[in-house]
């Protein structure tokens, strides 16, 4: 038999012991970061440095305490220097204008990033704990973290979305408790200048927003503007990422769209879910008739219609990241 001791028997115990808490992890790096390519690497870069420094764990913190300490650390250092990421409704006015193309974002810009709900969706049966876990990712909240500075996003993510208590929170970060609670109260007054009114969003598992969803595929596939018009409220907005332009009001919304669907068949669609949100991946015919990756419309479903549509484009590289194809074969199978 062979000997469980030493460095090998040490990997078995840090996997065993931290693989539970990646998800949670990415979800957490996510939220500071608004970015699903980064949180990825700084998820790997948390297990690293926890590898390189496990044998002196002496478990004076849980080891979920230890690895938040770690994960939240290497996002602020990420974080230095940089600006915050960008939707198009952040960087002005609508436009209302639907025959021009988008218009180009200054050089620099970084954008908020989709997040695949099957990479951080909790492994939980508890419904209270899933609707609060999507709740934490939606995109509004995401794109209202990146006006708070860095440490006040990451006290206010580890105190009200991961519940430490602020003693733990100031220890992760090497501050104090009063510190951690001051710094609490202004980043709670900055998120309520900066971010929208929270809507009563619709569960992505609600009927209400299947329904929804279904109705936004059908307009695309089947060029059903009428099946648009019933899915989006009177306030809608849509919001090209990747570009300055967004469009406001379902009118405007639903002359931009009429324009960019064309014939029936034009597009297939692939339902899926990002931020705790309902979502289809979207595929353009080519000359071939076969069908190829343009990226992804994540919706705002609300119990009144579609709130909101932001488009990402991003092609077959996003659409892998939700295990997803970049070309679907045409229907004859030609």
């Amino acid at each position: 038999m062979t000997d469980r001791t030493g460095p090998v028997a040490d990997a078995d115990e840090f996997a065993r012991r931290t693989e539970p808490l990646r998800r949670e992890l990415l979800a957490h790096c996510y939220r500071m970061l608004g970015s699903a390519d980064e949180a990825e690497d700084l998820v790997q870069e948390t297990y690293l440095r926890a590898w390189r420094s496990y044998g002196g764990f002496e478990g004076r913190s849980s080891l979920r305490v230890w690895l938040y300490r770690i994960a939240t650390n290497a996002c602020l250092t990420a974080l230095d220097h940089r600006g915050r990421r960008a939707l198009p409704s952040s960087l002005g006015a609508p436009s209302a204008d639907v025959e021009t193309r988008p218009e180009a974002a200054a050089p620099g810009v970084a954008w908020v990033q989709p997040m695949p709900d099957a990479l951080v969706a909790p492994r939980s049966a508890d419904p209270a704990t899933i609707v609060t876990s999507r709740e934490s990712l939606r995109l509004a909240l995401i794109a209202g973290l990146q006006y708070l500075p860095p440490r006040q996003r990451a006290v206010l993510l580890l105190r009200e979305v991961l519940a430490f208590p602020a003693s733990e929170v100031a220890a992760m970060l090497g501050t104090s408790t009063p510190a951690v609670k001051s710094t609490l109260q202004r980043a709670r007054a900055r998120l309520h200048e900066v971010a929208p009114r929270p809507e009563l969003v619709v569960e992505p598992t609600d009927p209400r927003a299947l329904s929804l969803l279904e109705k936004y595929v059908a307009g695309f596939q089947n060029a059903d503007t009428e099946a648009l018009e019933q899915a989006l409220r009177t306030d809608a907005a849509i919001e090209m990422v990747g570009t300055r332009t967004w469009f406001s009001g379902r009118k405007t919304c639903l002359d931009y769209l009429a324009r960019v669907i064309g014939p029936p068949g034009n597009w297939r669609m692939i339902p899926t879910s990002a931020n705790g949100q309902p979502a289809a991946a979207a595929y353009y015919r080519a000359a071939d008739g076969s069908h190829h990756a343009f990226g992804l419309g994540v919706l705002t479903t609300t119990g009144t219609g579609i709130s909101h549509i932001h488009v990402f484009g991003g092609g077959p590289d996003l659409l892998a990241t939700f295990g997803l194809p970049g070309h679907l074969r045409s229907r004859t199978g030609t």
